[in-house]
């Protein structure tokens, strides 16, 4: 029986058995179903609003203006009624994400899944049966509330049930998810680009696959043991976390759980215990890794591919097969993270990928610079070099700032604000991809190259985060981040240094301690 070995803050040996059971497996891919929902809607997004049937129903002055021969490249699609469309999903998601979690932490992380995928299947029909603009904005908030409860719940359920070696991998499943959802919509935007005049109806519809594969396989995963002893149900979070694990030994991580349920119980108000000193550091840096992940410049590249595509010149087909084609690198580079995130670390992928994703995207910026004029149209080697950044740009992200952005602020939070913590991590998330998918139509119709110029710059800011002030959490048990990482950093540590820990939080500490050594 493998057992995960780990050394504690006060160097002694803890042994946790844990073996990675099917349990696990199937709980994990059935849960990550909730990234597929929203990689799915990501996907469709950028392709529909590329579509001259959909533009012609819902934005015919963009329609006109994008087959005018003198119009500005950079301004064809520079609307706000389209950016809205695109962006308005994450209004509804940042309010979804914090009732989502309040939901977690009240009713559990499975019936939080069950909520989200209900609230997308709505959003899907409504948008499938769209007959004005009101119906499809009312249709995109349905989406974003299935979002935001689903983006609250996953990765908190999939680092709950995870063993701690193992967690890396198997929450980045999450990511993966969302790279095939990607994919599939742009496949499906293809195909249906060709369907005149219902083809975007069949492409916005089909959301509504992902949102019952949730649904119902929801119906067969455990709920965490995390959330069953936080909610009184002891003896069934006893029984569910040595099914998890595969082992009856379970005792140590039990009682670990229980500590920290008990202690979370004395905090009443966990948002406001996120200000305090001890809380600070988690929140800053899971706030901005989710804030850091959209000014990666990847809202740009996924939310308008297929435009920045047509801006370019190539035609509607073109752009759409660019899209599938650049895609296909996002599933191929999540994967490379879930096998190499536990083995390297999360610290080195975020500042490689940091570099590498800074000399795509400057490159892009160059080329636009140069070739890229008002009413022209790029040569076609050209077009081609910055499909293939693109994907060299994707290709980092997919196995960094994409999966670990997710990952990280799952997984740093004490269980006493954890849920809170993440729903404020997740919810700049949805703030700052709401600013981004309401501003870049317009960025780009203004600052032409210089928008990617700006997210280069960004990425600098970001690679420093990562070197200096990120902890790593490679290997380290969810419920030890505090002793082990944050009262070792560098930084960090200062916060942990006067009586604002908490006497309730530093007597857990001494009772684990205690405990262990027993």
């Amino acid at each position: 029986m493998p057992e995960l070995t780990l050394v504690d803050g006060s160097g002694v040996r803890r042994d946790l058995p844990a073996k990675l059971t099917w349990q696990v497996i199937v709980c994990t891919v059935i849960a990550a179903c909730g990234g597929l929902m929203f990689g799915y809607d990501i996907g469709i997004s950028g392709g529909v609003t590329g579509m001259d049937m959909f533009l012609e129903k819902f934005f015919p002055e963009v329609y006109v203006k994008k087959h005018q021969a003198k119009a500005n490249n950079y301004c064809k699609f520079n609307s706000q009624l389209l950016q809205l469309f695109t962006s308005s999903l994450y209004l509804a998601a940042i309010v979804g994400c914090f009732i989502g979690s309040i939901c977690c932490k009240k009713r559990g992380r499975k019936p939080t899944m069950q909520i989200a995928s209900v609230f997308f299947l709505v959003g899907a029909i409504l948008n499938a049966a769209a007959l004005n603009i009101g119906m499809l904005i009312a249709g995109r908030l349905c989406l974003g509330a299935g979002i935001g409860f689903g983006n609250q719940a996953v990765p908190l359920f999939i680092s709950e049930i995870a063993p701690a070696r193992y967690r890396g991998g198997l929450n980045l499943c999450f990511q993966l998810l969302i790279t095939i959802g990607i994919l599939t919509a742009n496949v499906i935007n293809y195909a249906t680009s060709k369907l005149y005049p219902y083809g975007w109806r069949i492409s916005l519809g089909g959301a509504a696959c992902p949102a019952l594969l949730l649904l119902l396989g929801s119906l067969m995963i455990v709920e965490t043991p995390t959330s069953l002893i936080e909610r009184g149900k002891n003896e069934e979070g006893l029984y569910t976390l040595k099914k998890i694990r595969g082992v009856d030994n379970v005792d140590k991580e039990y009682e670990e759980i229980s500590q920290a349920v008990e202690f979370s119980r004395q905090i009443r108000h966990p948002f406001k215990n996120l200000w305090k000193q001890s809380g600070r550091p988690q929140l800053v840096c899971g706030a901005l890794i989710q804030i850091f992940q959209q000014f990666t410049g990847i809202s740009v590249v996924m939310l308008y591919a297929p435009v920045l595509f047509q801006t370019m010149g190539l035609g509607e087909n073109a752009s759409l097969m660019s899209a599938i084609m650049t895609n296909t690198v996002k599933p191929i580079g999540t994967a490379f993270a879930i096998v190499v995130v536990d083995r390297f670390g999360r610290r080195a992928l975020l500042i490689e990928a940091s570099i590498q994703m800074f000399i795509s995207l400057g490159a892009i910026g160059v080329i636009l610079a140069v070739h890229l004029h008002s009413t022209n149209v790029v040569a076609k080697h050209y077009a081609v070099l910055v499909i293939v950044l693109v994907c060299v740009f994707l290709a980092g992200f997919a196995w960094s700032w994409g999966p670990l952005g997710w990952l990280i602020p799952s997984e740093i939070f004490p269980i006493e604000t954890r849920s809170a913590g993440f729903s404020i991590a997740v919810i700049m998330n949805f703030v700052f991809t709401f600013l981004v998918a309401q501003t870049f139509l317009t960025m780009l119709c203004h600052m032409r190259a210089g928008t990617f110029f700006l997210y280069c710059a960004m990425l600098v800011v970001m690679c420093l985060f990562a070197k200096y002030f990120l902890p790593e959490t490679k290997g380290i048990p969810i419920d030890e981040m505090v002793e082990r990482v944050w009262k070792q950093h560098w930084f960090w540590k200062r916060y942990y240094k006067d009586h604002d820990t908490g006497k309730g939080g530093l007597e857990i500490q001494h009772k684990r301690k205690e405990n262990t050594i027993a």
